[in-house]
């Protein structure tokens, strides 16, 4: 079969992965996913459209803890004016309970909701992280393989990841700048402008400087978080190239190589982060040479009102206090689109996933497929991965119920491509696949697919024990049922050998057993599957001949009754089939039994001559051997 090779989508195509961090290449990728039509606004207004609303009664007892906190503030302002003008100047004993009991209480009620409104906060946040998580992974289930074909996994595992935080840190800064800073620094200038109204212009001419310096500044620290995030998302695929081919990288010695991708990699994020996180500092000094020339300025008027124009030190006290609290919200607020901005990079690639179509072999709106008697039909079709470039051209072949059809031919010749369009992984380009004469793409694919047993030549086993990927066939299955279907994969001896027999895990992909224990595996879940139609893509090829001849009569029983396509490389397993077709470049070149194909004298006569000599010739070395 022709492997379909990662062809870049207009919208995410996939990184370079030639090991050099290279950002021309990488501005592609990242480009394609963080630069869309969405301004900043409309992407917010996204956020806050799909997940506050759900939560809006949550958000709104955060806001009103919110307030609480901010009205504490501004009132711990307020009261400065009268400790010091009934305290320390009028020396009122009776005031000096009241005002000191009230201050106490202040900060009790200030320590109490602020309690609460982090406990809400963060319930709301978890809750937020895990919707947008079980909704990306939702989406991804609705893709072909197309889809899968066209990226890269450490893509998706960083838009998952990153993005669903993103999200909820988006919507945290947002409800905290409106509910708790804006709200305080309003009733910290409302206290100001009372006790002060000159002071207070004073203090907030500078508050224009600070808006024009971090607008300048989102817009760099947007720029560098893009290639952050492009250099962090290679981070992931070397490390998933590192524990997937661990056996090549020990094998070529690729150790250095790998070493030397990592820490590129590594120090390009660092580098950028550091950048990002000295732009973000930036708005310290700003704020605080600002806020400084501002508390200056005012204590020099107000030193001068008190001394020269009889003002009493209260007012004074009391705004100074709320310019100093008023500090921090607003240099929070100044940092609010900074954080926003850097945040939204990971929000679009997240959007970008979800945006993304629902591949069209996913659709189950359609009725379920009607089985009578499972014949498979291929009518002239015709099928490429790729423009221009034909798999499959003029197949035409049937299949009958209680019938083998045997695949056979060259390497690259489209037979598991056959089996792919059967089970409507892709959709063939010309022609029809039909079962039972309904044309596969007016049925459910949910029901055909439930009535195909498939067992690839590549065996995945997913993380788990083994009876939890043979019972990956059926999962309503007993341990019973199980058991036998090990039994009559032949597995039941060697998984009875395992540490923990059948509640032994397999590792990831099955590292720990060897190709051919993973291969019976997954013979054993199709047995256990026991459906109508059973497609067998080099079933036998990780097995030595023993096992091979064990496996090949637990098939022919499983093939009894079933609509059967088997593809098969050694000739030998399928000389009993109903059916044999070769073939070569895409095209059915011969169609018949095995005598039949060898008394014609073609491509088959060929295949099954080299090997018959090929075994032989094994056979005579092994006997010399031996003698």
């Amino acid at each position: 079969m022709t492997k379909p090779q990662a062809q870049p989508l207009p919208k995410t195509p996939l990184p370079p992965e030639d090991g050099k961090l290279n950002l021309r290449r990488w501005g592609d990728f990242y480009r394609a996913i963080v630069n869309n039509d969405d301004g900043t606004i409309g992407v917010v207004a996204r956020i806050l459209r799909a997940n506050f609303r759900d939560h809006r009664k949550g958000y709104l007892v955060s806001f009103f803890f919110l307030f609480v906190v901010a009205a504490m503030t501004s009132l711990s302002a307020w009261i400065m004016r009268d400790v010091v003008n009934q305290i320390f100047v009028a020396q009122n004993v009776q005031m000096l309970w009241v005002l000191s009991f009230g201050v106490m209480a202040i900060f009790i009620v200030k320590g109490f909701a602020t309690y609460g409104q982090v406990v809400i906060q963060s319930r709301i946040g978890n809750r937020i992280v895990a919707e947008n998580q079980k909704r990306f992974y939702d989406r991804c289930l609705n893709f072909g393989l197309d889809f899968y074909n066209d990226r890269a996994s450490s893509e998706l595992i960083m838009s998952i990841s990153r993005g669903s935080n993103a999200i909820r840190s988006i919507l945290d800064t947002i409800v905290l700048s409106l509910g708790r800073d804006l709200v305080t620094l309003i009733g910290l200038i409302f206290v100001m402008i009372y006790q002060a109204p000159l002071m207070s212009v004073i203090a907030l001419l500078v508050a224009p400087i600070a808006i024009i310096f971090v607008t300048k500044l989102v817009k760099r620290i947007r720029n560098i978080a893009k290639s952050e995030f492009a250099s962090s998302t290679q981070i992931v695929s070397i490390i998933q190239e590192t524990v997937h081919g661990a056996k090549m990288v020990k094998a070529f010695g690729l150790g250095d190589h790998m070493r030397g991708r990592m820490q590129e990699a590594v120090s390009a994020v660092e580098q950028r982060a550091n950048k990002v996180s000295q732009l973000q500092a930036r708005t310290s000094p700003l704020m605080e040479t600002l806020g400084g020339i501002s508390i200056g300025l005012v204590i020099l008027y107000a030193g001068w009102s008190t001394i020269s124009a009889g003002k009493t030190p209260g007012e004074f006290m009391s705004f100074i206090t709320a310019l100093l609290l008023a500090y921090e919200p607003a240099k929070r607020l100044a940092r609010m689109n900074v954080g926003i901005a850097e945040s939204l990079i990971s929000v679009r690639a997240l959007f970008a996933i979800l945006d993304h179509p629902q591949s069209i072999t996913e659709s189950d709106d359609h009725p379920p497929l009607k089985l009578t008697r499972g014949k498979i039909e291929l009518e002239d079709v015709g099928f490429g991965y790729r423009k221009k470039e034909q798999v499959l051209s003029g197949i035409t072949l049937s299949v009958d119920h209680g019938q083998r059809l045997a695949l056979v031919g060259p390497s690259g010749g489209g037979k598991s491509t056959i089996l792919s369009l059967i089970q409507r992984f892709y959709d063939v380009q010309k022609g029809a696949v039909k079962v039972d004469g309904q044309d596969i793409r007016t049925v459910s694919v949910a029901s055909l697919r439930h009535q195909i047993a498939f067992v690839s030549q590549d065996v995945f086993l997913f993380s788990g024990t083994v009876a939890d990927n043979i019972r990956i066939g059926r999962l309503g299955a007993t341990d019973a049922e199980v058991e036998q279907a090990a039994r009559d994969a032949f597995a039941y001896d060697f998984i009875q050998g395992l540490p923990k027999g059948f509640q032994s895990h397999v590792g990831e992909n099955g590292v720990q057993l060897s190709g051919g224990q993973r291969q019976r595996i997954a013979i054993a879940r199709a047995i256990l599957k026991n459906a109508p139609i059973l497609l067998l893509d080099e079933a036998t090829s990780a097995l030595d001949s023993e096992s091979e001849h064990m496996i090949q009569i637990a098939l022919d029983k499983l093939v009894e009754g079933r609509t059967t396509i088997v593809i098969a490389h050694r000739l030998a397993t399928i000389l009993n089939a109903d059916k044999i077709a070769v073939i070569e470049r895409g095209r059915v070149v011969e169609v018949g039994t095995h005598p039949e194909l060898v008394q014609l004298g073609g491509v088959y006569e060929k295949l099954y001559r080299y090997q018959f000599d090929e075994g032989v010739a094994e056979r005579e070395r092994a006997q010399a051997a031996v003698g």
